[in-house]
């Protein structure tokens, strides 16, 4: 039997997903529920449907075919979420594309094809193939058969990991074709973690020092990365007590990445209200007065920042 994953998209031209100019896999379903992911289409592990109300042009052709009547104008998310089967029926008819499956089921040669077409622009500038979601490690036998043809094909591979995963089979079947990891340090206090993104941290701490220490002797760079978002990561308590942590067991290096607020835009095309009004705290870019204090911050504890 084949092995397929769900991928939500491959976006090509990437360049803020690792060096150079990237092909970017984007994988459905993720073992964490933050509150402000940036990608929250692809944490269901399930395909859904995805609307776009800027393409839609009224024909009705949809609701029309619809078996569950769950599509209507009055609706102020157009489809009854709760009713819909996801048959796709109405995608199937639409002729703008403004409802389109949200996750296909692919093989990874299929994905290697595609990105193949642009390993002349990852060969001149030290690009690659990026793995990110959702979450790579949710699928241990297929992320790994997909990196081992990378590598046959001499790309340069990168995983971008939540890092809740077992670490035994992340180094049996990913490890082995990883060039470099980006994982996630979002925040120490386990409890903390739980309310924000719905599991405690210790299997994600332990995750970072093993792979810290792994990539001392093997061939592979892991960079641990710090989302900022207001009032939650982006806390001096937070960001003193990660540097500290790093600190301990010898990790120098580390991203922080600006919070980016247009994640609620995504919500809509899903079906999922947005719990946050415009004047809340996480609907507002960070001043960048802000983001420099959180650099010198790490700063002053040492760490190359990138």
């Amino acid at each position: 039997m084949s092995l397929k994953a769900m991928i939500v998209r491959i976006k090509g031209n990437s360049l803020d997903d690792g060096p150079g100019i990237r092909s970017v896999v984007f994988f459905k379903g993720c073992p964490l529920s933050c509150i402000w992911c940036h990608n929250p289409e692809c944490i269901s592990t399930l395909q859904e449907l995805h609307y776009d109300p800027e393409k839609c042009i009224g024909c009705d052709s949809c609701i029309e075919l619809c078996p569950e009547k769950a599509i209507s104008i009055t609706n102020p998310f157009f489809v009854d979420r709760s009713s819909c089967s996801v048959c796709m029926k109405c995608a199937s008819v639409c002729p703008a594309a403004a409802l389109t499956p949200l996750g296909t089921w692919l093989e990874p040669r299929a994905i290697v094809d595609d990105v193949l077409r642009d390993k002349p622009f990852f060969d001149n500038s030290g690009g690659g193939v990026t793995l990110s979601g959702g979450e790579p490690a949710l699928h241990l036998d297929y992320s790994g058969r997909l990196l081992s043809i990378l590598k046959e094909n001499n790309i340069h591979t990168l995983v971008e990991t939540c890092g809740h995963f077992d670490l035994t089979l992340f180094r049996e079947h990913l490890l082995p074709f990883i060039d470099t990891i980006y994982i996630d340090l979002k925040l120490i206090d386990p409890e903390e973690h739980r309310r924000y993104c719905g599991l405690t941290n210790e299997l994600i701490l332990e995750n970072i020092v093993k792979l810290h220490e792994l990539s001392r002797k093997e061939k592979f760079e892991i960079l641990p990365r710090v989302p900022l978002v207001p009032g939650i990561t982006a806390t001096t308590n937070n960001l003193t007590s990660i540097a500290r942590f790093l600190q301990k067991f010898g990790i120098t290096k580390i991203e922080l990445l600006p919070y980016n607020p247009l994640w609620g835009e995504k919500l809509y095309c899903t079906g999922r209200p947005d719990p946050y009004s415009s004047k809340h705290l996480l609907r507002q870019w960070m001043p960048r007065e802000d983001l420099n204090k959180y650099h010198r911050l790490f700063a002053d504890y040492g760490f190359h920042q990138y």
